[in-house]
């Protein structure tokens, strides 16, 4: 009863009141804070604000609905299990966040379609060198051979080969530039 009393008169500004209630109360808040929030530090700040939010908002207090512990309980409990949730959503944010940074969305179809657009792009500029350098880029970019088997290969000298495969890829280029 006397907490009630103490709650009246701090809803009228009274703060020796306040300073009585602050030190009959601060007990119970903080004990049912920790239950709940469980992270001492964190249970109490959730207490501090409990008791300052009782500071500002006594004139609330109805006596003919319950005592003044149960209302500042109430409170507290509220406080608590809002905290409580607000820590839960953000460790599933930051959660979610991770998963998208190493899962990144991927549309399988249209890296499919794109990929077959672009294959059929570099058949098409592969179709406008000539029939020499169309060979040597061929050999040496499909099946893997380096300048040195290429030439081998077509019983031609190095050099010839390095010559073909330069001006075949700067054509490349220039017809592939319609896609990059």
């Amino acid at each position: 009863m006397e907490a009630d009393k103490l709650l009246v008169r701090v809803a009228g500004g009274d703060q020796r009141a306040f300073e009585e209630l602050y030190g009959l109360v601060s007990g119970p808040v903080f004990g049912l804070v920790r239950r709940v929030v469980r992270d001492p530090a964190q249970s109490e700040e959730v207490a501090q604000e409990v008791l300052l939010e009782l500071w500002r908002s006594a004139g609330r207090f109805d006596p003919a609905r319950g005592s003044a512990l149960s209302w500042i309980l109430t409170l507290a409990h509220r406080r608590a299990v809002d905290r409580v949730r607000s820590a839960r959503a953000a460790t599933e944010r930051e959660q979610r966040e991770g998963w998208k940074a190493h899962n990144p969305a991927f549309d399988q179809v249209a890296e499919e379609v794109e990929a077959g657009l672009e294959r059929q792009w570099v058949r098409h500029c592969l179709e406008k060198l000539t029939s020499l350098q169309r060979e040597s880029v061929t050999l040496a970019y499909y099946d893997g051979y380096t300048y040195r088997e290429v030439a081998e290969r077509l019983s031609l000298p190095l050099g010839t080969v390095k010559t073909r495969m330069r001006d075949g890829l700067t054509r490349l280029r220039e017809c592939l530039g319609g896609v990059a």
